[in-house]
């Protein structure tokens, strides 16, 4: 379906912030783009929807929200500073 046609909706405590993760049925998929950005769209199955939200709910993405990140042990990205 068209991007235009899908019925967007995003959470009720984004609403008057420009930070807002939009998300929408089409068809089989859950299509997710970013206000700021409509033009994107990534689409995902409900598996794989369902196993993010599943992690947010046991916050798992906790870290990504705090003043400090926790540091997480992976490797470097390549091109990284520390990856010299």
């Amino acid at each position: 379906m068209p991007e235009s046609e899908l019925q967007w909706i995003k959470a009720s405590s984004s609403w008057g912030v420009d930070a807002c993760v939009e998300l929408a049925a089409d068809g089989d998929l859950v299509a997710v783009r970013h206000s700021r950005n409509p033009q994107v769209v990534i689409h995902y199955s409900p598996a794989e929807f369902a196993a993010f939200l599943q992690g947010a709910k046991d916050g798992e993405f906790d870290h990504l929200l705090a003043a400090e990140p926790a540091r997480v042990n992976r490797p470097p990205a390549p091109g990284s500073a520390a990856a010299r």
